[in-house]
This record gives structure tokens, sequence and C-alpha cells, in this order.
């Protein structure tokens, strides 16, 4: 299979999903925590990854899946061809309180990193997508990632380490406002990666504690955007997993060193 296969069936999937999660109406009374009172898990969440399970295995029997709420699949190996990522609701806090900020995060990876990936943008019903050297897209239109060269009057997005700052925030804060930067916390990792890829944001640094599924679909649509993915020492060649900044080139470099700066 090629990735602009995968990219669509992935596309397909996230069609499912995303009228699935509309169509909810989760309520803190309905849902339960898992590992402490903010990291809450919903019947719908479990319902999407199910459903999502069940499509990749028939469609591709001898394919992974990794996802949030049920793990790796029992009886899979780790030699897969392609091993799948899912978040079947990232920002489930929002959903359960009804902010209206809230993804479906799926990405496949193979033995080179992640191959195609989509972020669904549940209630603005538009899916950001990519495959590996297939560019970036919201919905079927092609898209790039922002072209401003200076901090001032851009959007930088980053997001808590669960509900906690992450070392160096403030001082990352007040660096990107004391240039007339505008910060946002929104409440999605997967929503906060894709949007620089898509040209909605400038930059984002997320140094704090996530889990694969919440970036690897984000940050490959913000490559294939054309956007600059770093870890902590720089520029990088996959998705780091203990911190990692998506930016546009003409502002990559100020904001690693503005990130590096505080940790």
């Amino acid at each position: 299979m090629t990735p602009q296969e995968l990219r669509a069936f992935a596309l397909q999937l996230a069609e499912e999903a995303m009228v699935t999660i509309a169509g909810a109406h989760a309520s803190p009374d309905q849902s339960a925590t898992k590992v402490d009172a903010g990291d809450w898990v919903t019947p719908f969440d479990k319902a999407v990854e199910t459903q999502t399970r069940d499509r990749i295995h028939a469609q591709y029997p001898g394919h992974r899946v990794v996802g949030e709420e049920f793990g790796a699949d029992a009886d899979a190996g780790g030699d897969a061809e392609i091993t799948w990522y899912l978040d079947p609701i990232d920002g489930t806090m929002n959903f359960v309180h009804g902010v209206p900020w809230v993804a479906f995060s799926l990405a496949a990876v193979d033995s080179q990193g992640v191959v195609a990936g989509v972020v669904a943008d549940v209630y603005r019903r538009e899916i950001y997508s990519a495959s590996r050297g297939g560019g970036a897209y919201i919905d079927a239109r092609r898209v790039n990632c922002a072209a401003h060269a200076r901090i001032g009057g851009g959007v930088f997005l980053t997001e808590w380490s669960r509900q906690a700052a992450w070392s160096g925030m403030d001082e990352y804060l007040h660096a990107i406002s004391a240039e007339a930067g505008a910060t946002r916390i929104m409440g999605s990792c997967a929503l906060a990666l894709a949007l620089v890829g898509v040209g909605r944001a400038t930059g984002t640094v997320l140094p704090g504690f996530y889990n694969p599924w919440d970036v690897y679909a984000g940050a490959l649509i913000a490559r294939e955007g054309g956007a600059v993915i770093a870890g902590r020492s720089g520029p990088a060649g996959d998705v780091p997993l203990d911190g990692v900044m998506a930016a546009t080139p003409g502002v990559a470099d100020k904001l690693l060193k503005l990130w590096s700066a505080d940790q």
C-alpha cells in the first residue's frame, strides 16, 4: 500500500469518527477519570476507538493498532508492517464540558516513521491530513504553513503537561508576549501541531507530557505543510517524544532559541 492509500483510508475513518463524536453529548456525571481528576474518559472515547480498530483490522488484518483507551493489540507482535496510533478524542476534557475544541487523531507508522496521518477538527467539520512526501491538506485542498517571518502578530500554541505547567513555561510565554506574539492553550496537542502545517498558527511548542498518538499525525501534517519540526536539541527527522516544536521556517530558529533558553 502507498502513503496516499493509507491517507485515503485514514480520511474515511476520520469522517466516521467525526460523525460519532459530533453527535454525542458527554457530561461529567456520565464519564470517568483515569490517572487523575483531569484525565477524563467517556463512553464515546471507547466507542470511537473500538469502531476505528475494527475498521483497520478488517481492511488490514496484519496491521497493529495502539490506542489511548485500549493500548496495543494483545495478539499483535512488534513486527507489523504498519502500526496505527489512535487517539479517539484528543481533548476529552473539552468534550466532557462542552467546549468545542476536540480532535480525532490517527497516524500510520512504518519502519521509516510516520507515513500518513489525519487530525479531524470535529466541530469545524474539517479534516487535516498528510502523507509522507505528499503534502498537507484541509479536506481535499492542498495547503501550506504560513509565511510569517517574525514572532510579532503570530499565534503560538502550547499545552499543559497533563494539567500542570512545564518547566520554563512562564518564561517562554512571557518571551512570546514580549515580542507581540499571541499564545494559546486550547486543549489538543494534535490540533496544535496540525494548525501550524495548514497555515493557521505560526508555531507550537510541546515540551511537557504527551503520548505518540497525541502528536504523530499532527507533526506529519505540520512537516508536510512546510513547517520545521524540532526536538530539544534541534531539527528532527521524525517526531521527538521528549518535546516537540513545529514552526514556520521564518520563525523556527527564533522559537527554538526561546524554548531552549528556558530548558
